[in-house]
């Protein structure tokens, strides 16, 4: 029998939760794979949308993992001065084949040092942020440097896990499950990037997330 591949996904409240059940998915069609989301108790989470997860394992009873993921999330502002959950991250990346993340997730990763002078993206408001935690900054929408994979914003999770599980068994089977999810996009709008969409539709969302983003700069500066 071959060995499972163990994965691990970072929980925590106010995440987004398609960062997370996007590669959950795809994963989830990978043979010989197990996955897990970890948080400190095994009480349900809220995730942003409202949406409720329920933890399967805490950071006591976290097996061995091939891979950890930390995705994004307003809640994550939490997270930056949360000494447990950053020990958690920082005890298991050694063992780890694989360190990812995926949008505003690569924050937290760079909070817990993981992401020091390594390339990485995010959610395009935040990818020029990682430099404060001494990563390199690249505005693409998977990024792999060495062990560390991470992701830009929500949607890229898809992409992130199809590279993810071309590395871990091949390109034929990332392709093969592509075709089984039908993950063809042809979005009805060209606004997916602040490149593609209209200008002022991008001020217009900054405008929009000001607080929100003001907010968590604050938490960042406050590191």
């Amino acid at each position: 029998m071959k060995p499972a591949i163990e994965i691990g996904f970072l929980l925590f409240p106010g995440v987004t939760q398609l960062d997370l059940t996007g590669p959950h998915e795809v994963f989830a069609r990978l043979p010989h794979c197990r996955q897990h989301l970890i948080w400190k108790s095994l009480d349900p989470v809220q995730a942003e949308s409202g949406l409720w997860l329920t933890p399967s394992a805490t950071f006591d009873t976290c097996p061995g993992l091939d891979l950890i993921l930390v995705p994004g999330g307003p809640g994550q502002t939490a997270l930056f001065q949360d000494t447990e959950t950053l020990d958690f991250l920082r005890a298991m990346a050694p063992s780890c084949r694989y360190v990812t993340s995926v949008c505003t997730g690569s924050l937290v990763l760079g909070a817990a040092g993981l992401l020091d002078g390594y390339r990485a993206t995010s959610h395009w408001l935040w990818t020029d942020y990682l430099a404060k935690f001494g990563a390199v900054p690249v505005h693409d929408r998977v990024v792999r440097d060495r062990n560390r994979i991470t992701g830009a914003g929500i949607t890229a999770g898809i992409d992130f896990a199809l590279t993810v599980v071309a590395e871990l068994a091949g390109a034929r089977t990332a392709q093969l499950i592509q075709l089984s999810m039908e993950y063809d996009p042809q979005p009805p709008f060209r606004a997916g990037s602040p490149d593609a969409a209209d200008p002022q539709l991008v001020a217009d969302l900054r405008e929009r997330l000001a607080d929100a983003l003001a907010e968590r700069r604050r938490h960042l500066d406050q590191r």
